[in-house]
């Protein structure tokens, strides 16, 4: 399962790959963090196409083109603002992995860079964010052909560090 998933420390907005993850705000308006730098890169043409769809809810996923980026599609996901754990916060943020690979699946990407969902302003706690991304990840791979590839980008070394531990501990 290993050879299924990359973990790196470098700028989503850049990379090749079929899909990125946008952790997105309910509004799809863009942000700050992720959100922001995914808008700003794809251009004014992300913000008109998710002006249309109007909207996402907490855990779902929207999809758009990804314009100026080397992507072929933004998966909005919309994490959950951490509330301190009694709020249904991990079934979101699970839901926002299984949501996006699932799109994956139905339009047999072979890629998808998702970033730490939630991580950033919204506050989720990193260690219980990285464990629910790898477990949701790691049963998908374990039952589905697409996507091939599931590349975690993450935006400093201490992230890294934190998913890279995690892939050696749990899915050797």
């Amino acid at each position: 399962m290993n050879d299924r998933i990359d973990i790196i420390q470098d700028d989503i907005t850049t990379l090749s790959v079929d899909a990125i993850v946008n952790a997105a705000n309910s509004g799809l308006l863009g942000g700050g963090g992720v959100d922001g730098a995914i808008h700003r890169a794809a251009g004014p043409e992300l913000l008109a196409a998710c002006r249309e769809i109007g909207g996402c809810p907490t855990g779902e996923v929207r999809v758009t083109p990804a314009f100026h980026l080397p992507a072929h599609y933004v998966f909005h996901a919309v994490g959950p603002i951490w509330q301190g754990g009694d709020a249904g916060e991990p079934g979101l943020l699970r839901a926002c992995y299984r949501n996006a690979l699932t799109e994956a699946s139905n339009r047999q990407l072979s890629s998808v860079a998702f970033p730490a969902i939630s991580c950033g302003v919204y506050g989720y706690p990193h260690q219980a964010a990285s464990e629910i991304a790898f477990n949701e990840v790691h049963e998908w791979l374990a039952g589905h052909e697409f996507p091939h590839k599931v590349i975690f980008v993450l935006y400093n070394q201490l992230m890294a560090d934190l998913y890279e531990q995690l892939l050696a501990g749990q899915f050797k």
